[in-house]
């Protein structure tokens, strides 16, 4: 151990640069493998750590961090959200959290965009088509999707992401609407042309496709609980980028199944990596687009996400506040 260097623990391998980086500024240990770490071994490493940083997949609840030593201090989570941090416990313990938040926008607005065509105009079904023999040329009546010119697209949650989102649903031609907790800014609703609906349920009723870009939280557990998933129309587009939780799994394809909402496309899920059987089953039918939570998944965003944690843990190190300090304030 570099007794001169603060010890860092990464659950995850992170990006080669990055690594090399951060074994340059500490005492670096990381996972031997690309797999998520034992609730023991992030005990462990808690109990040893100054800094730990863990990924969306490590659950740090609250006994994972009353096993932290007295030199534990910092946890650096590699992701924009922290959901899977009790982030109230680690303040009552006097460890700091952080994220990395903003790396992602640009990259989840693409694949949101992406998934909202894939899925109109039924990219899925389509790509599986020749491969498998079935294609046998044009027709007139066959493999029609829906066009999205023109459409309402409602966005849950006009953050970084949902405004990202409404950008380039702008210039895709779609009528931009979304429900937040409150009205974003006058400029961001010129700049997108966005209507503003204070009632989900209202909105959820009128729209053509809908676009999740909330978090998770207590708050947001099933937003789209069964109810509010037969307020869609029976023509009309679910996709979620966000978190599997916000959607209940059994109550969309009950929906999907019922032929109560024309389709989904799903990066996220209720209980990764497990996937619902009923949604396997409605992918085969066509009638769901599954993707492996891929949607921050590119070279940029990972090393950007790396270069964030590096900020945050060497602005604590040197001690100072970081930059993405996250905070729970009282109720």
């Amino acid at each position: 151990m570099n007794r001169d260097k603060p010890l860092v623990i990464v659950t995850r391998r992170l990006p080669s640069g990055i690594e090399a980086r951060m074994r340059e500024l500490f005492d670096l240990e990381c996972s031997t493998d690309d797999a998520p770490m034992s609730r023991d071994a992030l005990k462990a490493a808690f109990a040893r750590a100054r800094v730990v940083v863990p990924t969306i997949t490590d659950r740090i609840d609250e006994e994972i961090i009353a096993a932290a030593g007295p030199q534990m201090r910092l946890i650096a989570n590699f992701g924009n959200g922290t959901d899977n941090i009790d982030v109230a416990a680690a303040m009552k313990r006097a460890i700091t959290v952080t994220n990395t938040p903003g790396v992602l926008t640009e990259d989840m607005a693409d694949f949101t965009m992406a998934l909202i065509v894939a899925v109109s105009r039924r990219f899925v079904e389509g790509a599986r088509v020749i491969p498998a023999g079935q294609w046998h040329g044009w027709s007139p009546g066959w493999m029609l999707g829906q066009r999205i010119h023109g459409k309402r697209l409602g966005i849950i949650g006009m953050g970084r992401i949902g405004l990202a989102l409404a950008r380039r649903a702008r210039a895709f031609g779609l009528q931009v609407h979304y429900h937040n907790r409150r009205p974003a800014a006058k400029r961001i609703e010129e700049e997108v042309e966005a209507t503003y609906w204070d009632s989900l349920d209202r909105m959820l009723g009128r729209m053509d496709i809908i676009s999740i870009h909330c978090p998770h939280t207590p708050s947001t557990f099933h937003l789209l609980s069964g109810r509010r998933l037969k307020l869609m129309k029976p023509e009309a587009i679910l996709v979620n980028t966000a978190r599997g939780e916000i959607v209940d799994t059994e109550s969309l394809a009950d929906v999907l199944e019922a032929g109560q909402l024309a389709g989904a496309a799903l990066d996220v899920y209720e209980h990764e990596p497990a996937v619902s059987p009923r949604l396997l089953r409605l992918a085969e039918q066509g009638k769901v687009a599954l993707l492996p939570h891929m949607g921050s998944s590119t070279v940029e965003s990972r090393n950007e996400m790396g270069e964030k944690v590096i900020i945050n843990i060497k602005t604590f190190i040197d001690g100072h506040t970081p930059p993405d300090r996250v905070l729970v304030l009282p109720g």
